[in-house]
């Protein structure tokens, strides 16, 4: 039996699946690739994965694509320790928060993660580097239209066109997390689950970008949930492990700077 997991330290989606397969105690072997730097276009990548985007799990000579997927599978197919509740109801709860994971919270974070982060570290490369970076992503990835609006989003940052709207999306799921959490330890009852793990690494990045302020006023269960998770072995060893030191204080640089700006956004819909 021989796990692949094709991944980036900065990727949210990646992290989320590192985090599992630790949970599981699985061992595993990586091939990184650096999605700043475009890794994840190469043609020979795109036959994997043809969105372009990270992770993609190779177990055995099965290709597994899409990070909520490629947990469920993990949970499936190595079933202890359990990440799924026994309850149908909890687990009825736990397959809610996944779809809305997929459908609205990533992809508004990653509107979120480009206009206050990314953007920043992509716009330090010359720009014909830059160019190609943007040229080379899939129109059909994250988002339809996903190369025009990423494009927009490296560009324009604060000033892309319906950003504001992307930012009030996500905090609407922070107040939704902290409405569940204020009924029980975890997102989809008491047990800890693949929406917990699903979640965390978003939370978790916000947190470094030092952003905090967003929940722990009105929406402190979020900050407890929070250090739970981190209190988790598989936590570190999953995700902040893999994050380069170098970009651990960038993020924190940079959160710090630009999280004005979005207090400002937010303000626009408080």
């Amino acid at each position: 039996m021989s796990l692949t997991l094709y991944h980036h330290g900065g990727a949210t989606c990646a992290a989320k699946v590192r985090f599992c397969l630790e949970e599981k105690g699985l061992e595993w072997d990586g091939v990184y690739l650096d999605i700043l730097k475009g890794d994840q276009f190469d043609p020979e990548y795109r036959k994997l994965n043809p969105k372009g985007v990270v992770p993609t799990l190779i177990h055995d000579d099965k290709v597994i694509v899409e990070s909520t997927v490629i947990n469920d599978y993990l949970d499936y197919v190595f079933p202890e320790p359990p990440l799924t509740p026994k309850s149908p109801y909890e687990r009825a709860q736990m397959q809610i928060w996944l779809k809305a994971l997929d459908e609205y919270i990533h992809p508004s974070f990653a509107e979120v993660n480009f206009s206050s982060c990314l953007r920043h570290l992509i716009n330090k490369d010359e720009k014909e580097q830059v160019d190609a970076f943007l040229s080379g992503t899939p129109d059909q990835s994250i988002t339809p239209r996903w190369r025009h609006r990423r494009a927009e989003l490296v560009r324009l940052g604060f000033d892309a066109p319906g950003l504001a709207e992307n930012y009030k999306l996500f905090d609407s799921y922070l107040t939704k997390m902290h409405e569940s959490l204020s009924q029980h330890e975890w997102l989809a009852g008491d047990t800890f689950s693949l929406a917990d793990i699903g979640l965390a690494p978003s939370i978790a990045w916000l947190s470094m970008l030092n952003m905090d302020e967003w929940w722990e006023k009105d929406r402190a269960t979020i900050a407890d949930w929070l250090k739970r998770i981190r209190a988790r072995p598989a936590f570190d060893i999953g995700i902040t492990d893999w994050l380069p030191p170098e970009m651990r204080k960038t993020f924190g640089e940079i959160g710090t700077k630009y999280w004005p700006d979005v207090k400002k956004i937010l303000a626009t819909f408080s």
